[in-house]
């Protein structure tokens, strides 16, 4: 079989393929880069960053494959989460751009927009690194140049993509030390290499072979529900809506008086895209579900029924329902504008927001001057999009923002870029890191000023994190067991036990020198208040001269964080 360009539909269901085979496998790739510690997200991470670039292609208005790239790329780019999420979302934004007016996809397309891909995903980190996913991606990308020189078939530029992209994963334990010492391949290629292998999958007709994913009823009217208030919601006037009437079939196929086709999914979607948008279709062997907005249900319906009998039919107008939301809109704006302006406090110049987990942890950094916390940290990082909704729900002028976690670092980097407000980014590692560059913070300085003197007070605090291992591993020359406590420096492996408060009380040793005056111990939702005040006693032992202070800080994954000062 040869194929010679890929079309919207085909491009979207390779989209859609590898959003699933991401979620499928999420747990898989998780666990590639938990080790030894329980912070692996990158599966987590990529496939909540495409699913976000899914929907975002799913919803576009336009059938020309450029146009469902670029929607791809915004939709990953909003939801990116951790840098492996922001590095897949920089891959297709390079994609989009090489491709934003193609119609459809030729083979030389295809290998050049994965080529552009790679170069614009190279030029998004500051550092590259062999051995990960931009090994992976500039890998597959040049065996898929290699491959248009001598070939027009889609087919074989995409399997070249995608077998050069494997074959560069089993590299990267010899690129990247720290893998080989582990036995993992790198977590974000891995990742990567499922979306190249579904892209590969879907473009063979392989999906439905290895059981493509169906919707349950509950996750078919979440998308519906998505679809429509994507397309009705806020002050939108009735008058402007061009699909009037949201409309929802069931159809039973090969069933009933009717019945004029064989099932083809192709043929059933291509005649519903013409009748309207925020279009979905999924079927199985039995059943095909529809849902499109349309000024034609009546020949939705029909058309229903020449595949088979009819389960289901439901026909919204759109219309009448905008107008009762404007009317609640405006009720409920009424009563939000006296509370506003009652309100006691306006909002500030500028927005200092930290990222952050447990409640504990959000009190400390708001007492230390922080006006919003964002909910995340180690294995649950927030996206792009979550923290432009922080900057711009702020209404503050400006906004500095703390990542915490270095992991974070992309993700904030890009929502700066794009937020509505002049953003800068406080590069801070860790919580510890956090709260010191909070000491440099001046409110009377300018944006940059402050961004440079909070830069400047990270390097005056050593940040120790205590956790617990979930593998056999040997790692920074200890031999961890499964289950034992480790003491982790500044991201060095100083100490492991079995014995947590041994561990601990190990790992502040490990921190202090000469000009150690002031040790801050913050305990996680793992561990209690009388073992925090046992490790307090225990440094306090240690030097009459130190200073210690312990908060309590419900942090998950880590039952103590410590600084040292």
């Amino acid at each position: 079989m040869k194929v010679t360009e890929i079309t919207n539909l085909e491009f979207g269901k390779m989209v859609q393929a590898a959003s699933q085979k991401l979620n499928q496998n999420a747990d898989f790739i998780n666990s590639l880069n938990v080790f030894p510690v329980p912070d692996g997200d990158t599966g987590t991470n990529m496939s909540l960053s495409l699913a976000s670039g899914a929907k975002y292609e799913r919803d576009a208005d336009g059938t020309a494959v450029g146009v469902l790239a670029t929607a791809l790329a915004k939709g990953l780019l909003m939801g990116a989460r951790g840098n492996s999420g922001v590095i897949l979302s920089q891959i297709f934004r390079g994609f989009s751009k090489k491709l934003a007016d193609k119609q459809t996809l030729t083979a030389q397309d295809l290998a050049d927009g994965f080529a552009a891909g790679a170069e614009t995903a190279y030029k998004a980190v500051m550092k590259p690194t062999e051995g990960t996913i931009l090994t992976v991606v500039r890998e597959g990308a040049q065996a898929g140049l290699n491959t248009a020189k001598s070939s027009d078939d889609v087919l074989a530029v995409m399997d070249a993509i995608y077998e050069a992209a494997k074959a560069a994963l089993a590299t990267t334990p010899d690129l990247l030390p720290v893998l080989k010492q582990v036995g993992v391949v790198d977590s974000g290629g891995q990742g990567l290499t499922f979306v190249l292998e579904a892209f590969n999958d879907s473009l063979n007709g392989r999906v439905a072979e290895d059981g493509e994913y169906k919707p349950d009823d509950a996750e078919m009217d979440e998308m519906i529900d998505a679809a429509h208030h994507q397309s009705v919601q806020g002050k939108l006037d009735p008058n402007s809506i061009k699909y009037g009437y949201c409309t929802e079939i069931m159809v039973r196929i090969g069933r009933g008086k009717q019945v004029d086709h064989d099932f083809d999914y192709d043929e059933f979607y291509k005649y519903l895209a013409d009748l309207g948008d925020s279009l979905l279709v999924v079927n199985d062997d039995e059943i095909v579900k529809v849902h499109v907005h349309t000024e034609h249900p009546g020949k939705v319906i029909a058309w229903g029924q020449e595949f088979g009998d009819l389960a289901k039919v439901k026909v919204d107008n759109m219309r009448m329902q905008q107008e009762t939301i404007m009317e609640h809109d405006e009720e409920a704006a009424a009563d939000a504008g006296v509370a506003t302006a009652t309100a006691d406090e306006a909002p500030a110049d500028t927005a200092i927001i930290a990222i952050a987990a447990g409640d504990g942890l959000a009190t400390l950094f708001k007492s230390l001057g922080v006006t919003h916390v964002v909910n995340g940290g180690q294995t649950m990082n927030p996206s792009t999009q979550d923290i432009v909704d922080a900057i711009n729900q702020s209404q503050a002028k400006r906004a500095i923002v703390l990542p915490n976690n270095k992991n974070i670092f992309l993700a904030a980097e890009q929502a700066a870029k794009v937020a509505d407000i002049p953003s800068v980014i406080v590069h801070s590692k860790t919580v510890s890191q956090g709260m010191t560059a909070m000491l440099g913070y001046n409110p009377d300085a300018e944006l940059e000023d402050n961004q440079a003197s909070m830069e400047e007070n990270l390097s005056a605090v050593k940040s120790g994190q205590v956790t617990h291992a979930i593998r056999d591993t040997q790692l920074d020359g200890f031999d961890i067991k499964e289950g034992n406590f480790m003491g982790i420096v500044d991201g060095t492996i100083k100490v492991t036990d079995a014995d947590l408060l041994q561990t601990a009380v190990a790992t502040v040793k490990a921190m202090l020198d000469d000009d150690s005056e002031i040790i801050t111990i913050i305990y996680g939702a793992d561990t209690t208040a009388d073992v925090a005040e046992q490790l307090q006693q225990a440094v306090e032992a240690l030097d009459d001269d130190l200073e210690t202070e312990v908060h309590e800080g419900n942090q998950p994954v880590y039952p103590f964080l410590i600084s040292v000062e």
